[in-house]
């Protein structure tokens, strides 16, 4: 019995999956205010020129460069694929449970998949430094080790209400030789105005968007990098799901039911948008499942056209959103609390072809079945992945009730061995 499915070196996707051209109608484009001046073109000065481009592509497919391959390699992928079976003799449920390893990247999580993307980029394209913000740390981490393989400086601004209690994960950072500063912070015209109205402010992710954007304008030689959201970000993560797919495809199995965690929707969107492809193509029945919050449910929001950061620096995307200023309770699993999600994971929500479900933000709930999973499967999560693993057993447990024989895939997209702390709060052990 196979509970590790390898897939070989040379079977690693060449090619990024752009689901763009296949979506059920065309992605509504970004846009500019009715009023000020125009973020389109302010956009078009902070990315990464290449970036920007695979931005607008409706090509189907896009390929890796040679030397992207070479990073994906040295970052150790591709990775595993495990079969669950403790953790189904436990549960003691029908469904085959799979889940894709994304924490054994070298910083702990799937995010180096766009950030070694951008900061190759970046460095073809002159630049010497890359800003960016993060929620969780998980992002900035991986900027960071991506920035330091390609030869840049990094900036992290960093959502303060985390960088207060993660005191490893930034010693992580600033190991790879990031700098990181606590958002808001006294850098920024932004954060400068928000401390001023609370000196405590506990931060999100639109006001360190705001200020990795305000940094990068500054600076000729610097370039705005995100972790999340923007099309091109989704699309360098499908390289989770393709090969995902592959390696089902070795142990002769398809899953009835796709699941992540979702916060602006890189994770979520890396594993499942190639499955959207054959739902979409195909005719495949797949039912994706969206773990989220409470605390920041936005894909229960409004279905609009909203500026991505707090300061209304980007263009308007159409996006399901609680609103670029809305303000949300610090949770452990910080990278989820975020208040619009990706264009095109929201227009599969609108079309009807995206659930969600959002726990308590206390997050006991959640955390008691990652320990769950930790004990039985013996991987810690990141608490944002958390959410993923406890709606795949809830999932599992549904199974159980009905008597069904489902196959459950859901992505462990990063290790929590940086975040025990934030489990030791809520868990209080």
């Amino acid at each position: 019995m196979r509970t590790e499915i390898i897939l070989p070196p040379e079977e690693m996707p060449r090619k990024w999956y752009n689901i763009v051209p296949d979506l059920p109608e065309p992605l509504p484009p970004p846009k500019d205010p009715e009023e000020g001046e125009s973020r389109l073109d302010f956009l078009s000065k902070v990315l990464i020129g290449e970036c920007l481009k695979q931005e607008m592509s409706q090509e189907r497919w896009v390929d890796i460069p040679e030397g992207i391959m070479e990073l994906y390699e040295q970052a150790g992928r591709p990775r595993q694929l495990f079969r669950a079976r403790r953790l189904e003799k436990y549960l003691n449920t029908p469904a085959r449970m799979y889940y894709k390893a994304e924490f054994y990247s070298p910083t702990g999580s799937h995010k180096v998949n766009t950030a070694l993307a951008q900061a190759y980029y970046a460095k073809k394209e002159g630049f010497e430094r890359v800003t960016t913000e993060t929620g969780a740390g998980q992002w900035g981490t991986a900027l960071a080790y991506a920035a330091r393989l390609c030869d840049l400086e990094c900036t992290v601004y960093w959502v303060r209400a985390v960088y207060n209690w993660k005191r490893d994960r930034r010693s992580f950072m600033e190991m790879y030789g990031a700098k990181v500063y606590a958002s808001p912070s006294d850098k920024t015209e932004v954060g400068r105005e928000l401390l001023k109205e609370d000196p405590e402010h506990v931060g999100s992710l639109g006001i360190a968007i705001s200020e990795g954007l305000e940094d990068a304008e500054g600076d000729p030689n610097a370039v705005y990098t995100l972790g999340s959201v923007l099309n091109h970000v989704l699309m360098h993560q499908t390289i989770i799901g393709q090969e995902t797919k592959k390696q089902f495809e070795l142990i002769d199995e398809y899953p009835d039911v796709v699941i992540s965690c979702i916060g602006g929707g890189s994770n979520f969107g890396g594993f499942a948008i190639p499955f959207y492809h054959d739902l979409l193509k195909k005719k495949k029945e797949i039912h994706f499942i969206a773990a989220q919050s409470e605390a920041s449910p936005n894909l229960q929001g409004k279905y609009r056209y909203d500026f991505a950061d707090h300061a209304e620096k980007t263009p308007m995307l159409k996006m399901y959103t609680l609103g670029h200023q809305v303000k949300m309770v610090p949770i452990k699993g910080d990278g989820l609390r975020y208040h619009g999600c990706s264009p095109i994971l929201s227009l599969l929500r609108h079309k009807g072809m995206l659930d969600t479900i959002a726990y308590p933000p206390d997050e006991e709930y959640v955390f008691k079945k990652a320990q769950m999973f930790v004990q039985k499967e013996g991987f810690l999560p990141a608490p944002e992945s958390a959410y993923s693993v406890c709606c795949a057993i809830d999932e599992a447990l549904k199974c159980k009730r009905n008597n069904e024989e489902k196959v459950i895939a859901f992505n462990v997209s990063g290790h929590g061995l940086l975040d025990l702390e934030g489990y030791q709060e809520v868990l209080k052990f």
